[in-house]
């Protein structure tokens, strides 16, 4: 595979995490290229969350450095942590959207809280968001009055409000069907081709999610234990990776023809 000579947005060096007695993260490395999708795959309790976190700047390493547009999240000020935080975008596993809220204002929320845009400002960011969901006419409803499908539509909308440069996606596709799923996955695809963000997606959705991955890195045994394309992954000699394509995916997952498939409604 020809060496990718885009920059790296987010650098894990060396990290290592515990929680009293337990190592969570062992000398962690992983680099997260400018426009890319990481995809982060594992068996539950191996560490991805925790990594996450490390990214967003929620927990801080024990050892090592985790580097975000070059500053190490550990060594800058709370003022500039907002400031980097000001890039990201993120989707939870669980929406988290507020029950009391509109549609809309459950998206305009960022803006009004992290922006000095005007109403109006914010209305055409708004709308043009719910948009790119094919939400549009969903603002004045509440998140109870949505299928599941809708809501997740809701939370990208809200990760992307504010146009960032990361977008997290936390186990995204959780309690959804297949079809659902897919839909996900095409608004996945079409928002980043159209915004350009880079992408990093934590999911147990294998192999489905690989057709999204530019990378996928597998974190097993506290470390990441090799981080390379979608083919190559499945193709591994690497002991832990093929185990885990053995268990999780069993013969190679997709044909030329089924990846068409995927996106001819793109």
């Amino acid at each position: 595979m020809e060496k990718d000579i885009r920059p790296a947005v987010i650098q894990l060096i060396d990290v290592e995490k515990s929680f009293k007695s337990q190592q969570v993260l062992k000398k962690v490395n992983l680099s997260i290229l400018e426009g890319t999708t990481m995809v982060i795959v594992g068996a539950s309790g191996q560490g991805k969350s925790v990594l996450l976190k490390h990214m967003l700047g929620l927990l801080k390493p024990d050892k090592g450095e985790v580097r975000v547009f070059g500053k190490d999240l550990a060594k800058i000020s709370k003022k500039e942590l907002k400031e980097v935080r000001q890039n990201y975008g993120v989707l939870f596993q669980n929406v988290a959207l507020f029950d009391s809220m509109t549609v809309f204002d459950n998206v305009a929320l960022p803006l009004r809280e992290r922006t000095k845009a005007s109403e109006k400002e914010i209305k055409a960011n708004v709308d043009e968001k719910l948009s790119m969901m094919d939400l549009q006419g969903a603002g004045e409803k509440f998140p109870a009055q949505l299928s599941g499908g809708m809501q997740k539509r809701v939370g990208l909308a809200r990760a992307l409000v504010l146009n960032p440069k990361v977008v997290f996606f936390d186990e995204p596709t959780t309690g959804l069907d297949v079809s659902r799923s897919n839909e996900i996955y095409r608004l996945f695809y079409r928002t980043q081709q159209q915004l350009k963000y880079t992408a990093v997606i934590v999911s147990h959705d294998v192999p489905k999610i690989f057709k999204l991955a530019d990378y996928v890195a597998l974190v097993a045994k506290g470390q990441v234990q090799g981080c390379m394309s979608p083919e190559d992954f499945q193709l591994s000699d690497l002991s832990e990776i093929k185990t885990f394509v053995k268990e999780t995916m069993g013969p190679i997952y997709s044909s030329e023809e089924e990846e068409m498939g995927f996106y001819e409604t793109l």
